[in-house]
């Protein structure tokens, strides 16, 4: 057995939400990009290849990723490109989706022979986390001034909107599409291509996947557009663990269970976001606090209960780890 800490990726789980995506493709005509700032774990990316079209991305070694050990389409999108890095972006994309009208127009010269989007903004999202709502106030994502769009039809062929986040709630998804529709449809009837982001969790148990497909479906006909998805979380939910095993047990008015890993190193989304790690079945009468080793005092996966007494060299699966 392998030395912990480590990513444990269950293939047959992981087949559950590539075969949904292979769905929603198949029925709607969207394409979907995974999304390497969720996930790039690259040993399974040619099992995943089978079921999508290709990569997106947030950064230069990103889109390099996805160009070396993905391949298929290549999107590159970042907040911010620099004079350094446009260069080798360009070289390694087959689109390439700038953030405001400002990046556009000045990269305009060295991005002239690739596809090109912009970012939009439609001011409303699905996050409960202030810190990631992309349409906070004063949020720097995107362009949601119409008139200011307009100005630079000519220099793109399509658009990324990205408003949806840990979106299980069909209807909503629904709804906002349709203020999509209301307040950028001028535009979105005189591109080629609309990437509707990320955030959308359409591999969940009980999502209404043949409503999700006509909504898709819908869109891309009244528009005459190619949807793109961009998969994230819904492609690896539920797929992997976090394997770690326990250095030391002590109490200070609860139970407590160190393990070889840490919340900052290893789930740094539980640190972000405030939240608690996942620990299956979570029952018993042996409460513990599950401890990470770093010297942070707030390094903790969270509080579940066990059929039995931990002890040293107990090992535990922390449940889904991959995004």
């Amino acid at each position: 057995m392998p030395a912990t800490p480590y990513y444990l990726i269950d293939k047959s789980k992981l087949l559950r939400n590539m075969e949904k995506i292979a769905y929603v493709r198949a029925h709607s005509g969207a394409k979907a990009l995974l999304a390497l700032k969720c996930f790039a774990t690259w040993s399974v990316f040619d099992f995943m290849s089978d079921y999508m079209d290709g990569t997106t991305s947030s950064s230069l070694y990103e889109v390099k990723l996805g160009r070396k050990k993905f391949g298929k389409e290549t999107h590159a999108y970042s907040v911010a490109y620099s004079d350094d890095e446009i260069s080798e972006v360009i070289e390694n994309a087959d689109k390439i989706i700038f953030n405001s009208i400002g990046q556009l127009t000045r990269f305009a010269d060295q991005a002239s022979g690739i596809v090109r989007g912009l970012r939009l903004n439609p001011q409303v999202s699905t996050s409960s986390f202030d810190l990631a709502d992309p349409a906070r106030p004063f949020s720097r994502l995107g362009e949601w001034d119409v008139a200011k769009v307009e100005a630079v039809m000519d220099q793109i062929s399509g658009f990324m909107i990205h408003n949806n986040c840990e979106n299980e709630d069909f209807d909503l998804f629904d709804r906002m599409l349709t203020d999509i529709e209301e307040k950028f449809g001028t535009l979105l009837s005189r591109v080629e291509w609309v990437s509707l982001g990320g955030g959308i969790h359409f591999t969940g148990e009980d999502y209404p996947l043949d409503k999700f497909c006509a909504r898709l479906k819908a869109f891309s006909e009244k528009f005459g557009v190619q949807v793109y998805l961009e998969p994230g979380e819904a492609s690896i939910t539920n797929s992997t663990t976090l394997e770690v095993t326990v250095l030391d047990t002590l109490f200070n008015g609860k139970n407590l269970a160190i393990v070889d890993s840490s919340i900052e190193a290893h789930m740094l989304d539980l640190l972000i976001y405030r939240e608690n790690a996942k620990v299956l079945p979570n029952t018993g009468d042996h409460p513990y606090m599950i401890c990470g080793k770093s010297c942070l005092a707030g390094d903790v996966f969270g509080e579940f209960d066990f059929e039995n007494e931990i002890k040293v060299g107990d090992r535990i699966s922390i449940q889904d780890a991959a995004g």
